[in-house]
């Protein structure tokens, strides 16, 4: 455990984004979660029934509910369905790194529900190079996932005319981009995708990043991360809003409902002890251990961290107990060699261009790396050796900033 000054009460740390401190050394991620226990619930989920009816039956869809397949997204399909009897259009957009469990929860989630479902899935060549772009400039090799998410559904709204869009959690639950203190209902705008999703980085920006005169990008190739005109979405009327605005949003309490109704079923999550996680956080990508890694060179925590600091605010775990669980924390994950391949770079490549954004004070050491095991769905990842992409990368390395 780094010597970070962290949160007397979760220990999320200094480095964390959003993060701030007050005179009792209580970060204000905690103090958000103080005042969501305030919230008039009740009043909330009228406001849900009042919007709900507004748009039910208007269009050939009630509403649009972006899925994963992820406890949060089947949750919210769950409770939609089920409590308020729409009819939804399923909309998933497929990142490129679903795990078999997974997609085994989701076949078995949309044939119990019955929904109508669209899945996209982007091009995989397109994808590898926006991968290695944000990752050069960003170190997160996400921005496709990102930006696609959370714009194609809307893309979707637009072509079937369906106005109310409902997401899962809001993230007053994990940062202070948004929180519960303002009391208000917490929307998936434009504003919220250019300050929290897209890394900065529009798609005009990222085409004209990745496409060289020998090797040209169409641009019709990035529309899918593009986020929709917003004359185009306010002539639909649109409403693209958190579910976890309107109920109080509990992961483990919603795990145990989907498990029971469902049959949906947690899976081992690289680097993070089964104990920490039965609530299934994160399962639903073979990547996120290499996420997490980064994070941990970058900032000195990751996901044990976060995982912990929601079960101390939740009261599910004792401040003390997550102690040594977060020592244990950011070993290497074996998912990172399936992701040097896809981004063609060497692991010194990679360490140099994490290194070289690492969140003060916080200072990686490589010389106590500690290795995590092995998932053990590993063998069915899909893999590329990082020869098949080298030469790109090595044309991005001459160009780095």
């Amino acid at each position: 455990m780094s010597d970070l000054v962290r949160c007397k009460r979760c220990h999320l740390p200094e480095t964390y984004e959003t993060i701030e401190f007050d005179s009792d050394g209580i970060c204000n991620i905690c103090r958000s979660t103080e005042k969501k226990q305030q919230i008039d619930w009740a009043e909330r989920k009228k406001l849900l029934d009042t919007l709900v009816e507004k748009y039910r039956g208007k269009a050939e869809y009630d509403c649009i509910v972006p899925f994963s397949g992820g406890k949060d997204s089947t949750f919210q399909l769950w409770y939609l369905m089920t409590q308020y009897k729409l009819k939804p259009l399923v909309v998933r957009f497929n990142h490129g790194f679903m795990r078999p469990k997974h997609l085994q929860n989701s076949q078995r989630t949309l044939k119990r529900m019955g929904a109508d479902v669209l899945e996209f899935t982007p091009n995989w060549h397109i994808v590898k190079r926006l991968m290695l772009e944000s990752f050069c400039r960003k170190t997160d090799f996400c921005w496709h996932c990102h930006t696609g998410i959370y714009s194609y559904p809307l893309r979707v709204a637009l072509r079937y005319g369906v106005p109310l869009i409902f997401w899962g959690e809001p993230l007053a639950e994990i940062s202070h981009y948004y929180n519960y203190l303002d009391d208000t209902v917490e929307y998936e705008d434009e504003t919220k995708f250019n300050m929290c999703r897209n890394l900065g980085i529009t798609a005009t920006d990222m085409q004209s990043m990745i496409s060289t005169q020998d090797d040209p990008v169409d641009p019709r190739d990035l529309i899918p991360f593009t986020y929709p005109p917003l004359a185009d979405l306010k002539k639909l009327n649109y409403c693209s809003v958190c579910l976890g605005s309107f109920i109080p949003w509990d992961y483990t309490k919603n795990t145990e409902i989907i498990r029971r109704e469902l049959g949906w079923e947690p899976d081992e999550l690289e680097g993070v002890p089964d104990e920490l996680n039965p609530h299934g956080e994160k399962i639903e990508c073979f990547m996120q251990g290499a996420r997490d890694y980064i994070k941990f060179m970058k900032r000195g925590y990751s996901r044990i961290t976060q995982i912990s600091a929601f079960n101390i605010r939740n009261g599910r775990m004792r401040s003390e107990d997550a102690l040594p669980y977060i020592t244990e924390e950011g070993k290497r994950p074996p998912s990172l060699d399936v992701l040097l391949g896809y981004l063609g770079l060497t692991e010194d490549e990679f360490n140099q261009i994490v290194k070289s954004t690492e969140v003060f004070p916080y200072s990686h050491d490589l010389s106590k790396t500690r290795h995590a095991a092995e998932a053990a769905d590993a063998n069915q990842w899909y893999r590329e050796p990082m020869e098949q992409n080298r030469a790109r990368a090595l044309t991005r390395l001459r160009v780095l900033p």
